[in-house]
């Protein structure tokens, strides 16, 4: 597939970042006018917030930790699919994570979260379903991991913690995030996915 200019991966972490540093340390009322509010979303016509929000970051940790995996999975993920799928993965990724939370939190008018966890989830479990006898080194285990038991690791946690609804994190969308890329795989490539499933059966 023909490349035109940057990658997308590159235009999409640097917007973030850059997004991100000027909300964290200039102008805290871009964070706040950023934040996707389910309640808010349709009463106030917050469409924006379904991007902005997947670009904006609470404080410097959460965007470290969110771009290092954006690091490690995106750009070899988007190498291997092609700029457009890519692209188009990570809007459904962020969008659909954003519609999980919009169900649950919509009659909750204190309810906000903030961070592309949502896409970063996606285009993880994208990379997943496309390489999965891949092992990640995951802190704090000194040990790799088997793509596959992380995997169903990370859904199960993220099912838990989304019912128990602590620590402020919005685990529903990394869980519909996660769920969103393995759709995407296998709504656009079947192969790879029928190739996933056989390593199960």
């Amino acid at each position: 597939m023909t490349q035109f200019g940057p990658n997308a991966a590159t235009v999409i972490m640097a917007a973030t970042i850059l997004f991100s540093l000027l909300g964290i340390y200039s102008s805290p009322t871009l964070i706040n006018r950023s934040l996707f509010r389910p309640y808010w979303l349709l009463r106030s016509n917050q469409y924006e917030t379904v991007i902005t929000s997947g670009l904006a970051h609470a404080d410097l940790s959460h965007l470290i930790f969110n771009m290092v995996t954006f690091w490690f999975f995106a750009f070899p993920l988007e190498a291997h699919i092609g700029t457009t799928k890519f692209m188009v993965l990570y809007v459904f990724g962020l969008v659909l994570s954003h519609s999980c939370t919009y169900f649950k939190q919509k009659d909750n008018s204190d309810y906000a979260s903030l961070g592309a966890s949502g896409a970063i989830s996606a285009v993880l479990f994208s990379y997943i379903v496309y390489f999965p006898n891949t092992s990640m080194l995951i802190l704090p285990f000194p040990f790799p991991i088997p793509a596959a038991l992380f995997a169903v690791s990370y859904v199960a946690y993220s099912y838990w913690a989304a019912n128990q609804q602590r620590g402020g994190i919005n685990h529903d969308a990394h869980l519909c995030g996660a769920i969103s890329g393995v759709v995407f795989v296998a709504l656009t490539d079947v192969s790879a996915f029928q190739n996933l499933t056989r390593l199960f059966s």
